[in-house]
């Protein structure tokens, strides 16, 4: 295995990260690691969601960082990250680190009507609020503060609405190049 993933993902909640990113694992012959299963398995916790709604999301962003700096992130071919891991600036460091290691960074970037859309079709209740707002009144105002930062973290945006999967896949996967 490499030191660092090929491919990267990051994007918002309902952005296609971890379908995405599973899928194009395969295409690529090799492994996929959530970054989101992780964390939560690093903190003892069932689930992402448990763990931000028991230990608090400082806790949860600092098991993030570690999950993401450990050998198995590092070693994944392809790694989906959770949809705020970029905005710890410790993360950023990792993530430039992996970049100048040979990975590449994708934003999958949605709009807030397709994210609302998409995540109304979710069981919201695994889904914990950010902002003290219910999961999709809180998307116009997490869209607005990480937008700029994933902008800045990801070697290319891929606008991804509109896009049906397999046409979002065929355009992750070409950014390999």
């Amino acid at each position: 295995m490499s030191s660092s993933p090929v491919l990267i993902l990051l994007g918002l909640r309902t952005s296609g990260k971890t379908t995405l990113g599973a899928i194009a694992s395969r295409c690529l012959s090799t492994t996929f690691l959530d970054l989101d299963v992780l964390t939560a398995k690093m903190l003892a916790q069932p689930s992402a969601g448990d763990a931000i709604r028991s230990l608090g999301l400082a806790a949860f962003r600092a098991g993030e960082v570690r999950a993401l700096e450990s050998q198995e992130a590092r070693s994944a071919g392809v790694l989906s990250l959770g949809g705020g891991t970029p905005t710890d600036p410790q993360a950023r460091e990792s993530l430039k680190a992996m970049r100048h290691a040979g990975s590449r960074i994708v934003y999958l970037r949605a709009t807030p009507a397709t994210l609302k859309a998409r995540m109304a079709k979710t069981d919201l209740a695994s889904r914990p609020s950010l902002t003290g707002k219910g999961p999709i009144d809180e998307v116009d105002q997490i869209f607005s503060e990480r937008d700029p930062i994933f902008r800045s973290v990801a070697d290319v945006t891929i606008d991804v609405d509109g896009m049906t999967e397999r046409i979002a896949l065929a355009s992750v996967l070409a950014t390999l190049g």
